[in-house]
């Protein structure tokens, strides 16, 4: 679950309505999850925390739940032929599902949210086992996204009731990811103020930046995205639409591989970059390169950081700087066979911001990713 001080930067337009006291957990649904498992312990370092399937009397669908500091994923795979979890990989391939919530009252928040005009997946529902009870409620967001609220404060278990621990022998060490910075979900052509305003009449958001086609642009492509924010600070969802530009932009490729709007990108925090990124590196996950020539000047344009420049330089590390300080962040190369989903290492300085000086570099990276998969 995320709850990180340092960013709980009140944001004064948001209505707190809706209290939300951070990110509970992120569900992928998976072709593979055992695979997926073994990938984001081996890889990212997330470890074993429990378990549903045929042996928890779960006789559909398996979920391997793996969790970092505050960071809590859960891989799902069906285990019939057909039903929502096939058809969700069927169309999108890999990805997130369910961006559940963490809340004082699940009740409470379904309520607020319906009755502002979101449609409900499903009422709220209580779920009990020796270790306590939990009320989860979910709402649809864009493409088919849900946000799950989930409310635990009766409930002592590792994760939730139908789950049991899980404890394997092999566990990789961890690579020092902390809590769920941002979550970036990409929608089509013209939606982006449609779900804007979603988060704001719906669930209380408030802006606090936005994006244009000026600011993230190329030669080639372009982007638009505006960010909203929770009341305290610890939900961030930044939404993108594609811009017009002479070739196909990563937006619209992401939305023509994943058949829809969904989550772009996943932006973890570390409290050191240098270390969390070569450890990730020496594990096999790929990142996007810019080129070497982004570092004779990006000093210039940021002024004095903590960091010795050649490590950043030597990991491919971008750097930018708000009023606020400066941060830290690294992209990487999509984690499943689609080009559709991805992971951001952030580490802030102080900066509240998302790396708009980057923004050139870091799409002119993606665009050679791009032409290597024949979709720019």
């Amino acid at each position: 679950m995320n709850a990180s001080p340092e960013l709980e930067k009140v944001v004064p337009q948001a209505e707190d309505f809706l209290p939300l006291l951070g990110t509970d957990h992120i569900e992928l649904f998976c072709g593979n999850a055992k695979q997926s498992a073994h990938y984001y312990m081996t890889a990212w370092g997330f470890q074993p925390v429990a378990f549903a399937g045929l042996e928890t009397g779960v006789k559909d669908r398996v979920s391997y739940v793996l969790r970092q500091d505050k960071i809590t994923l859960v891989l799902t795979t069906s285990l019939v032929p057909d039903g929502p979890i096939n058809e969700h990989v069927n169309k999108h391939g890999d990805g997130v599902k369910n961006v559940a919530l963490w809340v004082d009252d699940a009740t409470k928040s379904w309520k607020e949210t319906t009755s502002r005009g979101a449609v409900s997946v499903f009422e709220p529902k209580v779920l009990e086992d020796a270790n306590g009870r939990v009320v989860l409620s979910a709402i649809e967001t864009y493409g088919e996204t849900v946000h799950v609220f989930v409310e635990r404060k009766d409930y002592t278990g590792e994760f939730l009731p139908g789950y049991q621990p899980w404890n394997p022998a092999f566990r990789a060490p961890e690579v020092g990811l902390k809590f769920v910075d941002h979550m970036v979900g990409n929608v089509g052509w013209g939606e982006m103020n449609t779900w804007v305003d979603f988060y704001a009449r719906v669930m209380g958001f408030a802006q606090l930046i936005s994006f244009d086609d000026k600011d993230i642009s190329t030669e080639y492509t372009a982007l638009m995205s505006k960010v909203m924010s929770n009341g305290n600070g610890r939900i961030k969802f930044p939404i993108n639409e594609p811009a017009e530009g002479r070739k196909k932009s990563q937006i619209e490729e992401y939305i023509d591989f994943y058949q829809g709007a969904g989550v772009q990108h996943i932006a973890v925090a570390t409290d050191n970059i240098i270390e969390t990124v070569t450890a990730l590196r020496d594990r096999g996950v790929e990142f996007l390169q810019v080129p070497a020539t982004y570092y004779d000047t990006v000093l210039d344009r940021v002024g004095t950081i903590d960091e010795d420049l050649e490590p950043l330089k030597e990991l491919g590390i971008l750097i930018d700087r708000d009023d606020e300080g400066y941060l830290l962040q690294l992209f990487t190369k999509p984690v499943v066979d689609r080009p559709t989903m991805f992971f951001e290492i952030i580490q802030r300085k102080g900066a509240k911001s998302f790396g708009k000086g980057n923004f050139k570099a870091l799409f002119e990276a993606i665009e050679r990713e791009q032409e290597n998969r024949g979709t720019l």
